[in-house]
C-alpha cells in the first residue's frame, strides 16, 4: 500500500528523514501516527525509527537531547519542533513484567516490528508513502481487529500494561480484541499488579474517554483485568451498571472517577482512599467529593440553592451530565436559573468581613466568627439579604 499524500505532520518531518538518509541510514515513521492517518484520524505524536545508532543520529543533527538514549530514542529539535528518534531495536529479559532488562540496536525495520504490541502499531510508512506491513496489521486496519504481533502471551509478560492498551484501543478506535489476543489477556490478567498504578491509571481513564467506553470497559471486566486494579475486586457487578447507562460520553476525568464513586456505593473518606489508592490528583479528588455530594442531593431530591453552593457552582454541568448518565430526572433549565441569580462565586465576594463581625457585635476573636461568617453567606446565597456592608450588618444584629 502506498499512502496518495503525506499528512502534514509526516511532510514536516520529510527532511529528518531525508538527513538519516542522506547519511546513509534507514528512516521510517512508525507506530500509532501511521494508523491513525490511515484511520483518517488525528495525529498527535509523530514518531520516526532508524537504522541508525543513537550516536550516529547526534552526528548528523546539530540540535538534539538524550531523551532516553539507553533506549535508543534521540530527540531531534528543528525549527521549533522536536522529533523522537528511535533506533530499530531488540529486547528481551522482561522480569518486572514492563520494561526490557537488555536492548539491543540493531539495523532491521523487520526485528524492530517484532516488539511492538499489536499489528495495528507495527506499520512503517517511508518518505515516499509506501506502507511497510510485516503482521497484517492493514488487514486488521480494515476488519477492525486488535491483535498481538506473534504470541500474545509473549507480548503480555513483555509488558503487561499492554492488556490494559487493549482494552484502551478497543473504546478508542470502536475495535474487536481477536480472540487469541482476548483469551491471553484473560489468562494473564494477574500480571496487571505487577505495574505502577500510575500507568494503569493512565490506561484506564484513556478508556473511558473512547466514544465506544461500554466496549472496553465490558471487556476490563470480562477478562478479568478489573480484579487486579484498586477497589474493583469483587465489584464486577457493579462496574457492570455503568454499560445499563444511556450513551453519554465522559466529558473529564473528574465525571470518570465520580460516575465509579456512584456505582460502587462510595462516598466521602470511602471514596476519598479508592481514588488515593489510585493516585487521582489532590484537585482532581476534591472535585470529585463535591460533585459526588451534589450527585446525591440531586437524587434524594434533598438539593437547594445553599447545598449546590457549598459543593462549587463549577460542578454543575458534570452534575447534569451524570444525572443524564444514571436517569436521575431534574429541572436543568430550573436549576441553571436558579443557579444564576446566586449573588456571590465564593465567601471572598462578601461584603463583610471576620472583623467587622467582631466590631459590630463587640464581641472576641473565637471560633463563633466563622460560625457567624457561614450564617451571613448562606443569607447572601439564598438571598435573605442583600450583600452589602449596611445590609449585612442590619441582620448580623438581628441574629
Amino acid at each position: 500500500m502506498q499512502l496518495k499524500q503525506l499528512p502534514e505532520d509526516f511532510q514536516q518531518a520529510l527532511p529528518i528523514l531525508k538527513s538519516i538518509e542522506a547519511a546513509g541510514f534507514q528512516a521510517y515513521f512508525v507506530g500509532g501516527s501511521v494508523r491513525d492517518h490511515i484511520l483518517g484520524l488525528p495525529i498527535h505524536d509523530v514518531d520516526i525509527a532508524t537504522s541508525a545508532y543513537p550516536e550516529e543520529i547526534k552526528s548528523i543533527f546539530t540540535h538534539t537531547i538524550d531523551t532516553g538514549i539507553k533506549h535508543g530514542t534521540v530527540t531531534v529539535l528543528v525549527d521549533d519542533h522536536s522529533y523522537e528518534i528511535t533506533t530499530f531495536r531488540t529486547e528481551s529479559g522482561y522480569q518486572d513484567y514492563r520494561r526490557p532488562d537488555k536492548v539491543t540496536f540493531v539495523r532491521s525495520l523487520t526485528d524492530d516490528l517484532k516488539r511492538r504490541d499489536f499489528t495495528i502499531n507495527a506499520l512503517a510508512v517511508d518518505h515516499n508513502g509506501n506502507v511497510v506491513d510485516k503482521f497484517d496489521g492493514l488487514t486488521d486496519l480494515e476488519n477492525k481487529l486488535i491483535k498481538a504481533v506473534g504470541v500474545a502471551e509473549e507480548r503480555f509478560h513483555e509488558d503487561a500494561l499492554r492488556m490494559m492498551r487493549a482494552v484502551r484501543f478497543q473504546a478508542q478506535l470502536d475495535f474487536k480484541i481477536e480472540e487469541k489476543t482476548k483469551q491471553a489477556i484473560k489468562d494473564n490478567a494477574p500480571l496487571l499488579e505487577k505495574i505502577a498504578i500510575e500507568r494503569i491509571h493512565e490506561e484506564f481513564v484513556k478508556m473511558l474517554f473512547g466514544k465506544s467506553w461500554k466496549k472496553g470497559l465490558q471487556n476490563f471486566c470480562d477478562l478479568g483485568l478489573s480484579q487486579h486494579c484498586p477497589g474493583f475486586n469483587g465489584q464486577t457487578a457493579n462496574l457492570q451498571n455503568l454499560l445499563n447507562t444511556p450513551d453519554v460520553l465522559f466529558v473529564d476525568e473528574t465525571m470518570v472517577w465520580t460516575a465509579l464513586g456512584f456505582v460502587l456505593g462510595i462516598e466521602d473518606e470511602e471514596f476519598n482512599h479508592f481514588m488515593r489508592q489510585w493516585k487521582v490528583s489532590n484537585k482532581i479528588r476534591e472535585d470529585c467529593l463535591a460533585t459526588e455530594r451534589m450527585l446525591l442531593d440531586f437524587q434524594s431530591e434533598k438539593f437547594d440553592i445553599w447545598s449546590i453552593y457549598l459543593n462549587n457552582v463549577d460542578n454543575l454541568s458534570r452534575v447534569e451530565a451524570l444525572c443524564e448518565l444514571f436517569g436521575i430526572k431534574i429541572n436543568n433549565q430550573e436549576v441553571e436559573k436558579t443557579v444564576s441569580e446566586i449573588p456571590i462565586k465564593s465567601s471572598h465576594d462578601m461584603k463583610i468581613t471576620g472583623k467587622d463581625v467582631i466590631d459590630v457585635l463587640s464581641i472576641k476573636p473565637g471560633p463563633q466568627i466563622g460560625q457567624y461568617m457561614t450564617m451571613l453567606e448562606k443569607a447572601v446565597v439564598t438571598r435573605s439579604v442583600e450583600n452589602s456592608f449596611e445590609e449585612l450588618k442590619r441582620y448580623l444584629l438581628k441574629m
